[in-house]
């Protein structure tokens, strides 16, 4: 058990302030409200989310009955008729109409185990590139699930902006598409951006303005004309959306989008360290405007994890804990006995979509599959913390002192992680997800 003397000394090394003396930052709290600091408790225990309706399984008569083969239909009374029938039936043709009716039993219990991770071969990539050479629809469904499995870099720009929606999936209606939303975005400029600096904006700018040379990669972000362009971004944002408004963690959302449009239109391979001062301006221009609309496309699906006391985060954690408790009860119950919550480390996965976790180019591969699940950056994100938090199990029971398991959870060794690190974590997510989504209450004790 930690002392409290050892987790005052820690919070005083790591210079964070106890939840009780929290300030309000643009709409937020950091670490956010927790009802249980504050004498409350929330008025329902959050469950691990369920698929939504739309896409669960419907179960109809129609639809078990087409599922159902069996030798015959019969009705409450059909016995006399029945056995009529059964004295016409030779041997041969009842033993091979119960082996059918097995082997279906046996095809539907195969179908219930868990499927692999969707996965693409090399060849079927091709497809992914037609979406920016053909001239006819790509379906939506068959471009989610090449991209599941990573998306090759000459066209991921074109396949994220079509996966997060901002593009229409016709090529003839793509060119009209981007000059309006470009044109729409810079007129948002010439209105708002200019009020920057007046007493009502100018807190949410001066911190916007902190925040962003804090961001990474410093190579990239400390260019002046990234800093401007990340800047008016985040602004227009935040005027647009006074909901919420500008919230730390924000920010570290822009940076993927950004580098990602960025590579079509310079040579480096290493992008976050490319001079983007060499990029033709009206080039700049449109890689700005494209990544504020795929940015608030995103924030979109997530905008209550930023709204006062981030609620949509506060639930998440909660529901991560839960699953946790169900997936690895060892971890769960080390983690309290050494009055770690989860909060004070999971706060920032949620707040961050772990991109302070893993490296940028994790970041990226990472959001292949997010834009490719139906949403991705809320609901599979879930289990993809759940199954970050697994990856470490050996080096979490390992520890025996609050203050060297917090700080192991909140500074992970993923330095030197790749591609292949990324898609083991995904698959085992998507693993906890076939698992957990759809029956949570059948897991519960």
């Amino acid at each position: 058990m930690a002392s409290d003397g050892a987790r005052k000394q820690f919070w005083k090394r790591s210079n964070t302030k106890v939840p009780g003396s929290i300030q309000h930052v643009y709409g937020a709290q950091h670490p956010p409200f927790d009802p249980l600091l504050h004498g409350t408790l929330l008025k329902a225990t959050p469950k691990v989310p369920t698929t939504p309706v739309k896409a669960r399984r419907t179960s109809t008569f129609q639809e078990f009955e087409s599922n159902t083969s069996d030798a015959w239909d019969a009705s409450e009374d059909d016995d006399e008729l029945l056995a009529m029938a059964a004295e016409s039936l030779n041997t041969e043709v009842v033993m091979e109409t119960a082996n059918r009716v097995l082997r279906n039993h046996s095809q539907r219990q195969e179908r219930r185990r868990p499927p692999e991770p969707p996965a693409v071969p090399s060849s079927d990539l091709r497809l992914v590139k037609s979406v920016s050479e053909s001239h006819t629809s790509c379906p939506a469904e068959e471009l989610r699930k090449l991209s599941w499995s990573g998306i090759p870099k000459s066209v991921r720009p074109i396949t994220w902006k079509l996966l997060s929606g901002y593009l229409p999936a016709n090529v003839e209606r793509r060119p009209a598409t981007l000059q309006r939303k470009q044109k729409e975005y810079f007129a948002f400029i010439e209105h708002y951006y200019d009020s920057r600096h007046d007493d009502a904006h100018q807190d949410t700018y001066r911190q916007i303005h902190i925040d962003i040379p804090r961001m990474s990669p410093e190579a990239l972000i400390l260019q002046p004309k990234v800093t401007e362009i990340f800047e008016r971004i985040l602004f227009i944002w935040a005027i647009r959306h006074p909901a919420s408004g500008y919230v730390q963690g924000i920010n570290d959302l822009v940076t993927p989008f950004f580098v990602v449009f960025m590579c079509e239109h310079i040579e480096e391979e290493d992008v976050d360290a490319a001079d983007v001062s060499r990029v033709p301006t009206d080039v700049l221009r449109n890689v700005e405007a494209d990544t504020y609309w795929c940015m608030s496309r995103l924030l979109d699906g997530i905008q209550d994890n930023y709204t006062f006391a981030q609620p949509g985060i506060q639930m998440k954690v909660k529901m991560l804990e839960e699953l946790v408790s169900r997936i690895d009860e060892r971890v769960h119950r080390h983690l309290e006995q050494h009055e770690v919550r989860y909060l004070q480390f999971a706060f920032r996965w949620m707040n961050n979509l772990l991109t302070r976790e893993v490296p940028l180019h994790c970041t990226i591969r990472l959001w292949d599959t997010y834009q490719s699940e139906p949403e991705g950056f809320s609901h599979f994100h879930l289990y993809v913390c759940a199954a970050f938090l697994g990856r470490w199990r050996k080096e979490i029971l390992e520890e025996r002192d609050f203050q060297e398991l917090l700080l192991f959870l909140q500074n992970l060794p993923t330095a030197h992680w790749g591609d292949e690190d990324i898609s083991l974590l995904l698959a085992e997510a998507y693993r906890l997800k076939f698992a957990f989504a759809d029956a949570p209450n059948h897991y519960k004790k």
